[in-house]
């Protein structure tokens, strides 16, 4: 699971800019439950973000909200903290109800109410999405979820089949709502929105205000207050930022090029999970690196240990750190030089906080940022958020990392030649050279291979273009099964939605993965025609796959799966698939649909809103 954005963006730098912050409201000032002040505390946050201190008392007091802002800046908890402060834990009915795009963000905001509501133990957060397990979600439902977390498309679904029941619901939350509504979520929405009581509070999040947007709010939402904030992206003039291209599976080669060809003094390498500052720290250490893991699962005095030997560094100390955004809040350590983003952040608060970590003190620092193909759309924002150009650099040569360790090497060796004690062994060296008359290199050579235990002092050639590609073709082989160019290893199958029905590749592959339990890899050409679209699938589908996909709905009309015989649609076209192709983009949950209801829940008068009894 991916790490949850980082909520609290106020700046933990103590600079001139920030001291404001010290006479700002404190989340207590702002009405927050006790309860949930002592999970606050514990997390580390202590000032409100913007957004925050804007939200929280209007939310509190009982206001539908329209909340613009950026992914990073914090808006999760603006809408988490007062609904877990006005929630009743003592009653077991799904009170709240937070519908995201995606299951990914669904998971985030779940993981960000847990940690909020760490000191309510009544309290049951319940995250509900497509392709996960039903027994799962269905056992949660009975057992009673006071706030659920979902995607649109399985939200409809436990509605339908009766398993939701939100006629109990007091706060319902939209999240990203622009997000939901370009992946074509609009009528899933609104279909929710039937589903849900008249007296409600309504908050609505979006980066943008598009019409549909505007749309939505009139329509649902009651004399809206509405906040505007705008995410802090500026970067520091003393850091350089350069970033690397390079897929994933060979980031932590690059990652000990770097180390190896570039002087540092501390380095924080930034990863999105937990359980990957382990690993990566694991893997620095067996490759001879100073380096240690910290994040939201170490224990404080580990933490804080850990952080003195970052301070102290050399070799009782500690050069490299691994962490998280949420671990690394804070940290003042003056030392680090460089700032290496081994996973690129998902939002640009983040990457800002990030290399803040560098450049303390008036210092110079450097920040380098790994991006694979992938990802060159999370790079551009990051460019057009912090107005500033990253510099792409080259990736150190093999022959830039086997010239650094000659010279340390022979810098190793002319600090061996200061060292007390080497009188002795020039003697024992003598007398062996003497004895067995073997020339002094002969020895010397002898004598620094024992130290590399087996290891290969230089890095091996890189092999040439070809090479490398059929060897990653070998490896692909080995792990996914034989390559598959456009039309090779596919079935062409029909689905019953077209462009009529509005739907994009991105839903169609949502719907079918998400409920298929297929890979995005498994999709080939997706060709989308007036009233059918035809999609390239592997041949044989499993059973349970194809049971599973019976039932799938997009748009509110089931697509109807079957394999494509060449027959013409009501369109007249032939049924072969076309040139539109699905690319490297990772799409929301698209599940079931349910069907259109009359809509309701319009414009209502406003219902006071009282704190509830704990």
């Amino acid at each position: 699971m991916s790490e949850p954005e980082p909520e609290q963006t106020g700046a933990p730098d103590t600079t001139a800019s920030e001291q404001a912050d010290l006479d700002a409201p404190g989340f207590a000032d702002l009405g927050v439950h006790p309860d949930v002040l002592r999970a606050l505390a514990e997390v580390g946050y202590e000032t409100p973000s913007p957004i925050q201190a804007a939200t929280i008392p209007a939310l509190m007091d009982g206001s539908d909200v329209v909340g613009l802002a950026q992914t990073g800046t914090g808006k999760t908890a603006a809408f988490a903290l007062p609904i877990l402060s006005k929630i009743d834990p003592a009653n077991s009915a799904t009170q709240a109800l937070v519908l995201a795009p995606t299951r990914e963000l669904a998971l985030q905001v779940a993981e960000a109410f847990g940690r909020y509501s760490a000191h309510l133990p009544r309290l049951t957060v319940l995250p509900i999405y497509g392709g996960s397990s039903y027994t799962v979600q269905l056992n949660g439902l009975r057992r009673g979820a006071q706030v659920v977390v979902g995607t649109p498309g399985r939200v409809i679904d436990h509605l339908e089949r009766g398993t939701l029941d939100l006629s109990k619901l007091d706060y319902l939350v939209l999240d990203e709502a622009d997000e939901m509504l370009q992946m074509g979520f609009a009528e899933d929405v609104e279909r929710i929105l039937a589903d849900t009581p008249e007296y409600k509070q309504v908050a609505l999040f979006s980066a943008t205000m598009p019409s549909g947007i505007r749309k939505l709010t009139s329509k649902y939402l009651h004399d809206p207050v509405e906040v505007t904030v705008k995410a802090k992206t500026a970067t520091a003039e003393n850091i350089s930022q350069r970033y690397i291209q390079v897929a994933g599976p060979r980031k932590m080669d690059a990652l000990t090029r770097i180390l190896e060809t570039e002087p540092f003094e501390a380095m924080i390498v930034f990863v999105r999970t937990k359980q990957a500052t382990e690993e990566v720290a694991e893997r620095l250490r067996a490759r001879g690196f100073n380096a240690a893991a910290i994040n939201g699962d170490i224990p404080q005095s580990m933490r804080e240990r850990t952080i003195a030997a970052l301070k102290e560094g050399g070799a009782k100390g500690l050069d490299i750190l691994v962490a998280t955004d949420v671990a690394a809040r804070g940290l003042d350590v003056e030392r680090i030089s460089h700032v290496l983003n081994y996973d690129i952040p998902h939002d640009t608060e983040s990457y800002v906080h990030r290399i803040g970590r560098t450049g303390r003190a008036g210092r110079s620092g450097a920040a380098v940022l790994f991006v694979s193909p992938r990802e060159r759309h999370l790079l551009k924002a990051i460019e057009k958020a912090t107005r500033s150009r990253l510099v792409e650099a080259e990736l150190p040569t093999v022959d830039d990392v086997n010239a650094q360790r000659v010279a340390k090497f022979r810098d190793s060796i002319t600090s061996g030649l200061g060292k007390p004690g080497l009188e002795m062994f020039r003697r024992l060296i003598e007398d062996y050279e003497r004895d067995a008359d073997v020339p002094m290199a002969d020895i010397a050579a002898a004598l620094a291979l024992q130290t590399r235990d087996g290891e290969e002092f230089l890095m091996a050639p890189e092999p040439p273009p070809d090479a490398r590609r059929e060897r990653r073709e070998r490896r692909d082989r080995d792990d996914r099964g034989p390559i598959r160019r456009p039309g090779e290893g596919f079935a062409t199958y029909r689905i019953d939605v077209g462009k009529k029905h509005k739907v994009v590749p991105g839903a169609i592959v949502g719907a079918i993965a998400n409920e298929g339990g297929l890979h995005r890899s498994d999709f080939g050409h997706i060709s989308i025609r007036p009233d059918f679209s035809l999609v390239e699938l592997p041949p044989k589908l499993p059973a349970e796959t194809m049971k599973a996909l019976s039932h799938t709905k997009i748009q509110g009309v089931p697509i109807n799966l079957r394999l494509d015989t060449g027959g013409r649609g009501s369109s007249g076209e032939r049924g072969s698939y076309g040139d539109r192709s699905y690319g490297d983009r990772s799409y929301g949950d698209r599940g079931d649909r349910g069907g259109k209801r009359p809509q309701g829940g319009g414009a209502r008068p406003k219902k006071p809103f009282k704190k509830k009894s704990w």
